[in-house]
Parts: C-alpha cells; sequence; structure tokens
C-alpha cells in the first residue's frame, strides 16, 4: 500500500531541473522567421515578361498615339520641337501601326516586319544579291534597334523566316570588332540589327548606308528591370544622338517610317516601377 502511494506521489512530482526553461515542450518554443530561409524566386526570362505584359497590361496604341509618344520623348530628350507645319504632311504616314491581330514579341516580329513591306516584301528583305543601281552593299532596308546586344539577338531569331538567303547583320559592340562588320558590310544586307552606338559608329565611318533605309524598327520592350531604350541613362542618350544626326531630317521629308515594337509605358512609371513589378513578379 505504501509502495503505490510513493509511486502516485512521484508521477505528479514537479521536475527538479534547476533550469525549467530547458524542459520546455520544443513544440511550444518560438517559431523561426520563414522569411529567412525563402528561396528567392528566379526571375522570369526576357521575352517571359514581355509576353505577360503584352497580354494583360499593354494596349496596341494607335498611329496617333504613338506618334504623339515619340514626339514628346524626342522634345523631352533633346529639346527637338517638330512644328505643326513640319508635321502635317506625314503625320499619317511616318508611324508604322502594326496589326492587332499579333502580339509584338519576338516570335512575331518577321511577321510584322514582312506586312510592313507590302506586296515586295520578299524582293526587300530576302534576296541576297547586290543589285547595281537600285541595291546597294551594307545598305539595309530595315534597321532594328534595340538596348543591349543580348536582346538584339534575340529579335534576329525573330527574324530567322526571312533572313536564310541574306542573313541579318548584327550591329553592336560585343564580341564583334568594327572590321569585321565593315568586311560584312560590303555584302547586300537587308536587315540590321543593333545598339544606337555602334550602329551610329558604322554609319559615321561610312561603312553603314541609308540609301535603302525605309524602316527603323524601336525595341519598346522593357528588360526585367523596367529598363528600355528609351528610359536606360547612356543608352538613351546615345539612341537620340543617332536618330537626331541620321535619321530625323528622313523622317521630316517622308522616305523614312518609325515602327515603335512593344509597349510604351509611360517614362515617370518606367523610373518608379521598381516596388510595382516586384509585386507583379
Amino acid at each position: 500500500m505504501n509502495t503505490q502511494t510513493n509511486m502516485a506521489t512521484t508521477e505528479v512530482k514537479p521536475s527538479s531541473s534547476k533550469n525549467p526553461k530547458k524542459a520546455r515542450n520544443p513544440s511550444l518554443a518560438p517559431k523561426k522567421d520563414l522569411k529567412k530561409n525563402k528561396k528567392k524566386t528566379k526571375a522570369p526570362a526576357f521575352d517571359e515578361t514581355v509576353e505577360r505584359n503584352d497580354g494583360e497590361e499593354q494596349q496596341p496604341a494607335s498611329g496617333s498615339e504613338q506618334l504623339s509618344f515619340f514626339l514628346k520623348q524626342l522634345e523631352s530628350a533633346v529639346g527637338v520641337r517638330v512644328s505643326a507645319l513640319e508635321l502635317d504632311p506625314i503625320k499619317d504616314k511616318c508611324v508604322v501601326e502594326l496589326s492587332e491581330k499579333l502580339d509584338q514579341n519576338v516570335s512575331n516580329l518577321g511577321e510584322h516586319i514582312k506586312m510592313c513591306c507590302g506586296s515586295s516584301w520578299r524582293e526587300t528583305l530576302c534576296e541576297g544579291e547586290v543589285v547595281e543601281g537600285k541595291v546597294d552593299p551594307g545598305s539595309p532596308a530595315v534597321l532594328v534597334v534595340s538596348s543591349s546586344a543580348l536582346r538584339s539577338l534575340e529579335l534576329i531569331r525573330g527574324l530567322h523566316s526571312l533572313t536564310k538567303q541574306c542573313p541579318a547583320l548584327k550591329l553592336f559592340s560585343k564580341h564583334l570588332k568594327v572590321e569585321e562588320q565593315v568586311s560584312l558590310l560590303k555584302k547586300r544586307v537587308n536587315i540590321g540589327s543593333g545598339t544606337p552606338s555602334r550602329i551610329k559608329k558604322l554609319i559615321d565611318i561610312e561603312a553603314l548606308g541609308l540609301s535603302r533605309l525605309d524602316m527603323i524598327v524601336l525595341d519598346m520592350h522593357a528588360d526585367v528591370k523596367g529598363f528600355s531604350l528609351f528610359t536606360l541613362p547612356q543608352v538613351r542618350d546615345e539612341f537620340w544622338d543617332l536618330y537626331k544626326t541620321c535619321f530625323h531630317q528622313r523622317v521630316l521629308e517622308g522616305s523614312l517610317r518609325i515602327c515603335l515594337y512593344g509597349p510604351m509605358p509611360a517614362a515617370p512609371k518606367l523610373r518608379n516601377n521598381k516596388k510595382q513589378r516586384q509585386n507583379q513578379d
């Protein structure tokens, strides 16, 4: 009887540990901050971001809206204001209005350019031989201008269906020497894709000709950091220097068309959209 009483007393007797905190149930201990152990989400690929923005956020702009946007950017960047008198003869044709049936992404670029060239697209974009008095060597019909060498390469891949006979020329400086590009420009070139600084350099040394140039395609897509051709500081300045020096007068004369390829966010949003883009991603 005494033995049973002693056992019962032992069962309910409190722990004699000097540090009761050590005896605390582990399940009741405060949980660690899960945010610290959370894996970082990988940034989406460039074109994934573009397609999401095109499909969900960006609506195709009309030709007049694109022209207004471009002229505001021009005036803001270099202080050039186009008067109503200068604009009136060209306002309906200087900006290309792309088909709304196709998304403006890398894979559709070739098809968009093909439609812009009309019935002569094959002769303009695909033929590979120089035609004396008509097609000068090193003079493309289309120039695609983007913010980086990587983006230029992506856009060239979107032109593959048009460049089997006459490859698109890479007009950027990364891993490419000027001398190599000068050599390639001695042949027929229908389409060139590159960055503003190298394009201007090749024009300045008279290696890249403008005699056939009918359209400049300006890549408006923003990268994962929110920067584009019109907002990446150094590239932005280089582009407007190129445009003002080599293209603006031709646009006013009606001999050169502008194609804004991709969404056209307002400049202030691009500068202050870091948190917003993080929430979207």
